[in-house]
């Protein structure tokens, strides 16, 4: 009997009993039927006809994958500001002690320039082919380094100077044939001016390279006004209004050489003449003919002007010598062509020399200068025509220059 008692109490808890037991088993039902579902997907397209699968393109939104498979997406970064160069460090500012002013040093190296023409005694002609071991160059005595070399051939900037006085007219026919000599063998490039000097100077035409100008100045030249023939006020004059013009300039001197009543006297035209950089001066006297006609005739009067020619002689060959020109002294009309045929050969054709002197002070000092010519063993250069004979040579150089003026 009370077993009888003991079933009904059980049989009124066994609902509750099953449902606690359906509900800790309905977890894992679901967890094995996913699994095979999982399965049976998995297997279904292998039953169908293979199909090539596309993978997922389309891009989740940031924070990473949206699912097992397709492409990452990387957390989106934030716009970065464009790149800017750091600024240059600033230069250090330096002060200078208290009571010292600033200053600034400035080292000047001066170089020389030598223009060295080397013609036969003989013919005028230049001698080419020359090597810059063949030149000496000495400053003072000394011997100086050059450091450049080059041969030189260009167009020319010339100032014909004639002397246009009523003297004689056989002086005025020889200037007016030097003159129109001088034109003819002109080329197309030269930059020529004409002056004429009596008691003063004029300027007859100013540079130009219409050789018809200076034709036409030449023919103008008839009728003097004055006898006085002031050269060296009117060298002194040209030497000035050359030294204007920058380059190379040529200075043809065409004149008896005879000075009268010049403000201007020979020491301060030789001063003005080694002072004035890059000036040649080629000086052709007039009145040869005459003068040999007449040279010797006896009487104090003509053994004074004799004097007077000789010491102008000596004044033009002075005026070329220092400016690495060349004089000549013609008595005949034929000898113009040989004469101006040198002085164009020497105008054109010139080696040209560059050293930096070992006496850099600039003290405005006046350098006297000497070039020589060598062989390769350092021995005085010899030169022999096609007979093996030996010829003759001029080096036709300035006499020095003077040194640039330090300005304190």
């Amino acid at each position: 009997m009370s077993t009888m008692r003991m079933f009904p109490s059980a049989l009124r808890n066994l609902p509750s009993a099953l449902v606690l037991l359906a509900l800790a088993a309905a977890p894992l039902s679901q967890a094995q039927s996913e699994p095979q579902q999982s399965q049976q997907q998995s297997q279904q397209p292998t039953q169908q006809q293979p199909q090539q699968q596309q993978p997922d393109q389309t891009v989740p939104g940031s924070g990473g994958p949206g699912a097992d498979s397709g492409a990452i997406a990387l957390p989106k970064k934030k716009d970065r500001p464009e790149y800017t160069a750091p600024p240059a460090p600033v230069a250090p500012k330096i002060k200078a002690p208290q009571g010292l002013e600033n200053y600034s040093l400035r080292v000047d190296v001066p170089e020389v320039t030598v223009d060295v023409g080397v013609l036969l005694e003989k013919t005028g002609q230049f001698v080419p082919g020359l090597k810059p071991g063949n030149f000496r160059v000495y400053e003072n005595g000394v011997e100086q380094k050059v450091i450049g070399f080059k041969r030189v051939e260009a167009p020319i900037t010339a100032l014909l100077l004639c002397e246009f006085a009523s003297t004689n007219y056989n002086f005025i026919w020889d200037m007016r044939n030097a003159a129109w000599e001088f034109a003819q063998q002109l080329r197309p490039q030269d930059y020529v001016a004409m002056m004429t000097f009596d008691m003063r100077t004029q300027i007859v035409t100013d540079f130009t390279q219409d050789k018809r100008q200076l034709y036409n100045a030449i023919n103008s030249l008839v009728i003097p006004g004055f006898s006085e023939r002031n050269l060296f006020d009117a060298l002194y004059e040209a030497e000035d209004r050359l030294s204007r013009i920058q380059g190379r300039k040529y200075i043809i001197l065409i004149a008896s050489g005879r000075d009268t009543f010049s403000r201007i006297t020979l020491d301060k035209i030789l001063q003005k003449v080694k002072a004035t950089p890059d000036v040649t001066i080629f000086t052709v006297s007039t009145g040869g003919a005459l003068r040999a006609m007449t040279e010797g005739s006896g009487g104090m009067m003509s053994s004074m002007r004799d004097l007077d020619y000789l010491q102008a002689d000596n004044e033009m060959r002075t005026f070329a010598k220092y400016t690495g020109g060349m004089s000549f002294f013609p008595r005949f009309v034929g000898e113009m062509p040989d004469i101006f045929s040198s002085i164009n050969q020497s105008i054109r054709s010139k080696y040209q020399l560059v050293y930096h002197p070992t006496d850099a002070k600039q003290d405005g000092s006046y350098r006297k200068l000497r070039v020589e010519l060598v062989d390769d063993e350092g021995n005085p250069l010899r030169m022999q025509d096609e007979k093996h004979k030996q010829l003759k040579y001029d080096v036709i150089a300035r006499d020095g220059y003077r040194a640039r003026q330090e300005v304190e």
